[in-house]
C-alpha cells in the first residue's frame, strides 16, 4: 500500500497552525478575552474567592459579581457589613481575601498590620452622601428640616463604624446643630442598616449612600464640601496572592467595564 506523503505533510501543518493561531470569529476577528480572564483555571475547575464589601456598596457589587461570574469560570462569595466590622473580622483571621472598604483608613491600617499588601491597592469608589425620606415633600432638596428641627427622628450609621456615619456627623457639625440633633439619632451598624430605619419609618429622615437611593421619596443630594471625601479603597488581603479567582476579580475592578457599572450607581471613579 502507497502512503501519501504529501498529504500526510500537509495534514500536519495545518493542524498546527490551527493549534498556534488565534482561534477567528466567522468575520475575521479575533477572539480576545480580558485580563482577568486569562487563566489556566478557567476551562478547568472552577475556583472562588471571598470578598468582603462595604454595605454601601451592595447594588454595585452585586452587579458587578453578576457580571463577571458571566466573563469567567470563577465564582465570588460575598459578606456585607459595616467597614469597622469587617475591619475587626479581618484582624481576627476571616477568611477573605478581598476587602472593599468604604474608607481609606482601614485598609491603611490591614498594611501596616501585614493583614493586606500595599501592592495594587487603589481607590475603586468615591461615595456621594444624600439625606433621605422614604415620603415625598419632606426633604425638598434642602437642610431645612435640619435646620429646622421638623422631625422626630434622623438615622445615620455608627460613625465608629461606617465612614459615612462620620460623613454624615461632618455634615451636622457644619450646619452647626449637631447638639440639637444629636438627642433624635437613630444609629445603625451599618449604612445598610441606617437606609432600613427611614425605609420602614422607624426615622423619618436619613443619611445615606446615593447609591441606595430608591425611586420614591424626597432627597437632599448634600454639597461634597459639607464632608470629607469618601474615598474607598480596594486592598488584597494576606492570602490572595494564593487564590487566582480573587486576582482576576481584583483586576476586573479596574476594567473599564467594572467602572462604568460602578459610576451608573452614582459613585465617582478615578
Amino acid at each position: 500500500m502507497k502512503v501519501n506523503v504529501a498529504f500526510i505533510v500537509k495534514s500536519s501543518v495545518l493542524w498546527v497552525l490551527l493549534f498556534l493561531c488565534p482561534l477567528k470569529l466567522s468575520d475575521g476577528v479575533d477572539v480576545i478575552q480580558p485580563t482577568y480572564a486569562k487563566s489556566p483555571a478557567l476551562n478547568t475547575k472552577s475556583q472562588h474567592t471571598n470578598v468582603a464589601v462595604a454595605a454601601n456598596f451592595i447594588k454595585p457589587m452585586q452587579q458587578l459579581k453578576a457580571q463577571f461570574e458571566r466573563e469567567t469560570a470563577y465564582k465570588i462569595r460575598v459578606s456585607y457589613g459595616a467597614s469597622g466590622k469587617l475591619f475587626a473580622q479581618i484582624v481576627n483571621g476571616a477568611p477573605f481575601d478581598v476587602f472593599l472598604s468604604a474608607d481609606q483608613v482601614k485598609p491603611d491600617e490591614l498594611i501596616k498590620r501585614g493583614k493586606a499588601s500595599a501592592k495594587g491597592r487603589f481607590t475603586y469608589a468615591q461615595g456621594t452622601l444624600i439625606l433621605w425620606s422614604s415620603k415625598a415633600s419632606v426633604v425638598n432638596n434642602s437642610a431645612d428640616v435640619l435646620r429646622n428641627n421638623e422631625f422626630r427622628k434622623v438615622a445615620l450609621a455608627n460613625p465608629k463604624f461606617a465612614p459615612y456615619g462620620q460623613a454624615a456627623v461632618d455634615v451636622l457639625k457644619h450646619l452647626t446643630i449637631l447638639k440639637q440633633t444629636k438627642p433624635k439619632w437613630v444609629m445603625g451598624e451599618s449604612i445598610s442598616q441606617t437606609y432600613q430605619f427611614v425605609a420602614t419609618g422607624n426615622a423619618d429622615i436619613g443619611f445615606i449612600s446615593f447609591s441606595q437611593k430608591p425611586e420614591h421619596g424626597s432627597y437632599w443630594l448634600i454639597p461634597e464640601d459639607f464632608y470629607k471625601p469618601i474615598k474607598q479603597d480596594a486592598v488584597l488581603l494576606e492570602n490572595a496572592d494564593k487564590n487566582a479567582a480573587a486576582l482576576a476579580f481584583f483586576e476586573f475592578l479596574k476594567s473599564n467595564e467594572a467602572k462604568n457599572i460602578i459610576q451608573s450607581h452614582h459613585y465617582k471613579v478615578d
